[in-house]
């Protein structure tokens, strides 16, 4: 407590995220690899009395670089099926959407909420955070390969849909219902296309990137996904949503039997992406877990998980 009396905001945000850095090693010690981005967030929470505004605003602007990072490397290790194989978890993931509408409707008219407020919270709550769900995908050992596959097929099918509905619904709350709509989800499927046509030779130049280069191969390779997405975002597809396809339309790359994503590991893995959880923690006040909004929000998490538990 003395030393901490001498420290000011920024300085202990700093020695508390020293801290928290030791958070992977322990979570796989405890063979839990995934639940470090939980306890990221929760860390980010017990920051809050310690954050001045300055201070959370830097880390949630590092934290976005760090979840397009996640979101391009979660695309890098998955596969992408024939299309025809996409027809039934796609049937199957949009009855799940479906089925969950109607609860949350009534939660969020409970809450206040009105009705495009209310199709907003739906396509949120029902989307699926690849980010946050792979690696516990990935670590689940109870299922067959070919049950777990479908899982991850559905899993990016409803962050796809999610992104397609909430684009559409954001550009129907700041502009209503106006071409504007249509211009944006055209953008979103043009600039999905060229990604898809472009992921070729994309890959050619990461590899180059990693074969020619080598003390500056992690900052180029960072800054050309950077700049794909900072295009994608021009287009009208959100540069963090462009990561994601940017990552799902390339196929594996390696050299030297090691993956892209091993690559980048020293900036995404061990710095960005826990910047960016710890981020998220830091958004919510201490005080409002024991308010009514907090307490509304617990109702919310214990309805909506007994209802998917049902269907």
């Amino acid at each position: 407590p003395p030393v901490c009396t001498r420290m000011s905001g920024i300085e202990i945000i700093i020695f508390l995220l020293l801290l928290f850095m030791t958070i992977p090693d322990f979570c796989r010690w405890m063979g839990r690899p995934a639940m470090r981005y939980p306890l990221f967030v929760l860390c980010g929470l017990l920051m809050n009395p310690f954050a001045q505004s300055s201070a959370a605003e830097m880390l949630a602007e590092a934290g976005k670089v760090g979840f397009l990072l996640l979101l391009f490397e979660v695309g890098l290790e998955i596969d992408l099926p024939p299309l025809r194989k996409f027809i039934g978890p796609l049937r199957r993931s949009l009855w799940w959407i479906a089925l969950q509408y109607p609860v949350i409707f009534l939660l969020g008219r409970y809450a206040g909420l009105d009705w495009l407020d209310c199709f907003v919270a739906a396509a949120a709550f029902t989307s699926c955070s690849v980010g946050m769900a792979h690696p516990g995908w990935r670590q689940y050992k109870g299922m067959d390969k070919a049950a777990k596959n479908e899982l991850l097929l559905k899993m990016v099918l409803l962050e796809i849909t999610a992104i397609v509905l909430l684009s559409a619904e954001t550009a129907i709350y700041k502009d209503g219902l106006s071409w504007m709509v249509f211009v944006k989800l055209i953008g979103i499927a043009v600039t999905v296309f060229i990604i898809s046509q472009l992921s070729t030779r994309l890959r050619s130049l990461f590899e180059h990137i990693l074969t020619r280069t080598t003390r500056w191969r992690i900052h180029l390779v960072v800054l050309l996904v950077l700049i794909v997405c900072a295009i994608g975002d021009r287009l009208g597809l959100d540069a963090i949503k462009t990561a994601f396809f940017l990552g799902l339309f390339m196929s594996r790359i390696q050299h030297h039997n090691q993956r892209l994503e091993d690559y980048i590991a020293p900036i995404s893995r061990r710095f960005l992406i826990p910047i960016f959880f710890v981020s998220l923690g830091l958004q919510v006040p201490i005080t409002a877990l024991v308010s009514q909004t907090g307490l509304l929000a617990l109702m919310t998490a214990a309805i909506i998980l007994g209802w998917r538990l049902v269907i």
